[in-house]
């Protein structure tokens, strides 16, 4: 029964949250890529810990954003202090997997385009 909430939460995030969404389609992306510059294991799992921050980052803020608004329906200073750090912390792990994806792949990648580019 747990695992079929957790699924359940999982689903919701996805299916209401726009921003899930595009986070889960670059993470699509950067699997795409990697695969194509065939990572090795300890690279994938870097990338696998920092995407998986930012998807934990955007629920943990959509949890809270829900319970301020259930908390709080009316406008208030605090509120709105909460929403915005939670906000800030998703925009921080997003800054983080970005850094972390372009130390991992920018020099594969650069490499590859490079390569083809002289080849051609």
């Amino acid at each position: 029964m747990a695992f079929r909430c957790a699924l359940g939460g999982l689903w919701l995030a996805f299916r209401t949250q726009r921003n899930m969404r595009i986070q889960v389609g670059i993470g699509l992306g950067v699997v795409a890529v990697g695969l194509w510059l065939r990572l090795t294991p300890d690279r994938w799992a870097l990338l696998a810990v920092v995407s998986g921050l930012v998807l934990v980052s955007e629920m943990i803020n959509t949890a809270v954003e829900w319970t301020v608004d259930l908390v709080c329906p009316d406008y208030h200073p605090l509120a709105k202090t909460v929403k915005d750090v939670m906000a800030g912390a998703v925009f921080l792990s997003a800054i983080v997997a970005v850094v972390v994806g372009l130390l991992i792949l920018g020099p594969p990648l650069w490499g590859r385009l490079m390569h083809r580019s002289v080849g051609q």
